[in-house]
């Protein structure tokens, strides 16, 4: 059994916590990447945490001999598939950029994959899959649907694995279906470095809490939630790596495909996320109310119970511990990898 695994989009935010997790526990991380959401500032600090250095090729997932060597040459046994765009408004912006990207970039992948010995691949899916749920704890027989491209980008993801595994039974596909990850590594030495201005609730409220931006935007106060705002399962960024370790143990030893959710089981609200993140910091967080984003659903969070009965693994950080290794992040890295 090979232990290498192939990282595509390996020095991103969740790709970079995941490699710290895969080397912890002895597998050989081995990263493709093509910087477009990253900095190659991460690889050092990656090297500087496990002392050893990364195992790295500079390029996209659509350059096919390059993912075919790099599969042949670190004899990889699975891959984890992160690279893709993320940003739901975005997405609605330029739909065109994500269904390229994100179905293009993982046919792409498959189709080499093909020509190789690897058949084994942890998808980076989500809760958009869901939609607008009619109810909470989402378990992953709920119906699918999306509210965007983004998360249509990720339904189709997950029905080209599903044909793909139904036409060749080599193939075993782990689906991963993140809820909201945040946070940062406890040594405060890598974490989310958004390009621009981030996307993501904990990003901007980690920049308001430094002096970065003058405020937060929260868009909408009007949901039918205790206190009007969003409800969210945000999970911390080293839980949901310690899940793409399970995920790949699972496929190595030879068990068949599955689908999962990754999550905390717990809804946080916008304005408990601002009081625990005031309370790490204890810096203010100011805001201002902003009307609805297009698309935005009122409460999403997971019920987790499949990931532990199947995986034996489970969501152990809280929302306090997501603010204070945030805080810390941001607090020795103002503006992130950029200094």
């Amino acid at each position: 059994m090979s232990t290498s695994v192939l990282l595509t989009g390996g020095a991103g935010y969740i790709g970079s916590h995941t490699l710290l997790a895969l080397h912890a526990t002895g597998l050989k991380p081995v990263v493709l990447d093509d910087f477009s959401n990253s900095q190659p500032e991460v690889l050092r600090r990656l090297e500087e945490l496990t002392g050893a250095p990364v195992a790295f090729e500079q390029g996209s997932v659509f350059d096919s001999d390059l993912v075919a060597r790099m599969v042949d040459r670190h004899q990889i046994g699975a891959v984890i598939h992160f690279a893709g765009f993320k940003a739901v408004g975005e997405s609605v912006a330029d739909p065109l950029k994500y269904y390229r990207n994100n179905v293009g970039g993982l046919t792409s992948l498959l189709a080499t994959l093909q020509g190789t010995a690897c058949r084994s691949l942890v998808f980076s899916s989500s809760a958009t899959v869901y939609g607008d749920p009619a109810s909470v704890p989402i378990t992953e027989d709920f119906p699918r649907q999306h509210t965007n491209p983004y998360g249509h980008t990720k339904l189709v993801g997950e029905d080209v694995l599903a044909a793909v595994a139904a036409s060749d039974a080599s193939w075993r596909f782990g689906v991963l279906r993140y809820f909201n990850p945040v946070g940062a590594h406890p040594s405060g030495r890598i974490g989310e470095s958004p390009n621009g201005i981030p996307n993501n609730l904990m990003p901007f409220v980690s920049q308001v809490a430094v002096g970065r931006r003058p405020f937060l935007q929260v868009f909408g106060d009007d949901y039918p939630t205790p206190d009007g705002t969003g409800v969210r399962d945000y999970i911390h960024v080293c839980d949901l790596a310690e899940g793409h370790v399970a995920a790949v143990r699972h496929l190595l030893a030879g068990n068949p495909g599955f689908t999962v959710n990754l999550g905390t089981g717990k809804g946080s609200s916008v304005l408990d996320m601002v009081k625990s993140f005031e309370a790490a910091s204890g810096k203010p967080v100011p805001y201002r109310i902003a009307p609805r984003r297009p698309g935005d659903v009122a409460e999403c969070y997971a019920d987790p119970a499949s990931a532990l009965a199947l995986l034996g693994w489970q969501a152990r950080l809280t929302l306090d511990d997501m603010c204070r290794d945030s805080w810390r992040w941001q607090e020795a890295n103002p503006h992130g990898y950029g200094g």
